[in-house]
């Protein structure tokens, strides 16, 4: 019997007296007690908040952003651990790798998407600086910090370990302490996956705490500096925003309800065609894969009307062959729904389907016993005057195809379902992608389009992936999750600073224009990493470009573009006075003005960002660089990542050329 426990402010909690039981989807078999009694929610904000938030905020997104890994490959090593209690929720092993090994690559991706596009530092920098003043002595930009409560997420039964993780990552980088509430019929498997994260020690005290069972009052002890992130049913979704606290103190509440996705098969992709081939191939599986609880799952199946039976045959056969039985038996495809409960609720959703659409198909080979579900493919011959289809759920392998005139009517379709997470497209055409997106992305979270071109890499209508948002409009919840960096701003604060360069400079961690507090003799380029500090910037001395520069410059690099070459078609040309450097020859010069060319801690140039050619260069004209130390970024124990802000002057003081140039700098060991 397994006993998952709750874990608050530093100590474990057994199930208590009034545990629910929980019985094997299976074998119908109690396999579970689940539930603690009276757990003390003043005591878990609290925790979080005074112990877990301030261990956060002592490190730097960087360094959040490595521990969310390491918890990640931890999570990764003891994988069949988990695996090993997979079956119990009734799911296949490649049910489980979706939310095993799924929830462990969301992880590691946003970790990796944190440090690649999230400063080293405590703060994140939303956009440029904004110059709010005449002469530049006043500028405003906006930053995200760490919000200074608690995360509290409530996932659903069906993703056990990927509802946690993908939830988590997130906030953990964002610097915020979470509290866990897993659905209480899978809780088991949650429970396991975090006493791993807890007793591996990679996180600090108050970071990471677990419900089983029961909030009580936890909601409403929380206030404008917390999250609540919801997945689950739209009537619960409602219920907890309802919250009289949580209305009064603004809560941040992101909610990933009821969604009824649809796919949709393009006009020009009939019988025969690859794109049929493959809209036939992830219907079947979205319908079948956790048995069809997918939140993603494919619920509406649009498909033009000359079309529509040759789908109902085509999917049908594909749902045939379909072996439903023990999830733990290699050979099985699909198995059991979570519980008899869930097993009944599909089964009256399905009923109500029923009575707008006729049965197409219904699977003859599921097991009676336990809470196995036969696949069912409905047929409605209305669609626009039906309402269950578009409005009624049925968690579970049930789908309707609904017959379309052309594709407007299509896009229509698909948008009565009021809000998913998801609309695929199967088309070769990009005229129809195109049209269909304009159409219906509104109204859906994502719009996945497949075709020949990309079937071998694509991953599937049903898998949201963090590189992307995650949510979708109306009854599928209004709310947006992972998206890279988008999901750790979830649980930031986003702010505008206003002030002087160098005030600017020293709040946000990165040269603000005009900031010249640490302008000196002393090339930086002798500097290691660790020493540089942000705004630190030398002035070249000048060069003058000649015009035999501007020639050389043209039969070396074969770059004999009018404009360098040929005074009365330059002047012809309304940008240029007459012949002008090459703008790629002035960056040459540039670094030969500023590059230090001894040995030392500067290691290589990586590339440049933002380049613009400000205003052209005549021969005879000088130019010289302001060089200074724009933002560093910790990678490795051994060197770092600095970026310089480069802007190119003329006689005149004029800016010619700005660029962002990126070096490796070693650190001082």
């Amino acid at each position: 019997m397994l006993t998952p426990s709750s874990y608050i402010a530093g100590r474990w909690i057994p199930p208590g007296a009034s545990a629910q039981v929980i019985e094997s989807p299976v074998t119908g078999e109690a396999i579970a007690r689940a539930g603690s009694d009276e757990l003390d929610f003043g005591a878990a904000v609290e925790w979080a908040t005074g112990t877990g938030g301030p261990a956060l905020r002592a490190m730097n997104i960087h360094d959040r952003a490595r521990m969310v890994k390491a918890v990640a490959l931890m999570l990764q090593e003891r994988k069949e651990e988990l695996y090993a209690l997979n079956p119990l929720t009734g799911a296949t092993r490649k049910d489980g790798w979706i939310d095993i090994e799924g929830g462990i690559m969301t992880a590691l991706t946003m970790a990796s998407k944190a440090r690649r596009g999230m400063p080293d530092g405590a703060i994140h920098l939303d956009g440029e600086v904004e110059r709010l003043s005449r002469t530049g002595t006043f500028l405003g930009r906006h930053i995200a910090v760490s919000l200074r409560g608690v995360a509290v997420q409530i996932n659903a039964f069906n993703f056990p370990v990927w509802g946690m993780l993908e939830k988590l990552a997130p906030a953990l980088i964002a610097g915020v302490p979470v509290i866990v509430k897993p659905a209480t019929q899978t809780s088991y498997l949650t429970e396991a996956a975090f006493r791993m994260i807890v007793e591996s020690g990679l996180v600090p005290e108050g970071t990471v705490q677990l419900v089983v069972g029961g909030t009580g009052d936890l909601l409403d002890r929380l206030g404008p500096q917390d999250v609540i992130s919801f997945t689950g049913s739209a009537a619960t979704a409602l219920k907890l925003r309802a919250n009289p606290r949580l209305l009064a103190a603004s809560t941040r509440f992101i909610a990933e309800q009821d969604s009824l996705n649809a796919a949709v098969l393009g006009p020009d992709a009939g019988p025969g065609t690859p794109e049929f081939d493959l809209f036939i191939k992830e219907a079947a599986v979205e319908m079948t894969v956790k048995a069809g609880q997918k939140c993603t799952a494919i619920r509406r199946v649009i498909a033009p009307a000359a079309h529509a039976r040759a789908v109902a045959d085509a999917l049908s056969a594909r749902l045939a062959d379909i072996t439903i039985g023990d999830p733990a038996d290699p050979a099985t495809r699909m198995g059991a729904l979570v519980s008899t409960g869930q097993k009944q609720d599909v089964a009256a959703r399905a009923a109500e389907i029923a009575a707008e659409a006729r049965l197409a198909f219904r699977h003859s080979g599921a097991p009676a016993e336990g809470a196995f579900a036969a696949p069912e493919l409905y047929l409605c011959d209305d669609p626009d005057a039906a309402r269950a289809v578009h409005d009624t759920e049925a968690f579970g392998p049930v789908a309707t195809i609904l017959p379309a005139r052309d594709l407007d009517h299509a896009a229509r379709l698909a948008n009565l379902g009021g809000g998913s997470l998801v609309s695929s497209l199967f088309t070769h055409d990009p005229d129809i992608a195109r049209t269909y997106a304009l159409k219906a992305a509104a109204w859906h979270g994502r719009i996945y389009v497949n075709d020949r071109d990309s079937a071998a890499e694509a991953t599937g209508h049903g898998s949201p992936l963090p590189h992307m948002i995650h949510g979708g409009p109306g009854r599928a919840g209004g709310g947006e999750e992972l998206g890279g960096v988008r999901g750790v701003l979830h649980y930031m604060a986003r702010t505008a600073v206003q002030g002087s360069p160098r005030m600017l400079s020293a709040i946000t961690g990165e040269h603000a224009p005009g900031d010249k507090s640490h302008e000196g003799p002393a090339h930086p380029f002798r500097r290691d990493f660790d020493a540089l500090e942000i705004s630190e910037t030398i002035l070249t001395g000048p060069r003058e470009v000649t015009l035999a520069d501007i020639e050389h410059f043209a039969q070396f690099t074969g770059d004999t573009f009018y404009a360098h070459m040929d005074e009365k078609a330059a002047k012809a040309n309304p940008f240029f006075p007459g012949r002008v450097a090459h703008g790629y020859l002035i960056l040459s010069f540039a670094a030969g003005l500023f590059v230090d060319p001894a040995p030392g801690p500067v290691l290589a140039n990586t590339g440049l960002n933002g380049l613009r050619f400000r205003k052209p260069v005549s021969p005879g004209d000088t130019i010289r660089v302001r060089l200074t130390v724009k933002r560093k970024t910790r990678r490795t124990e051994d060197y770092g990542e600095v970026a310089w802000s480069v802007t190119v002057l003329n006689q005149s003081d004029e800016p010619v050329a700005e660029y962002e140039l990126l070096t490796m700098v070693a650190r001082s060991g």
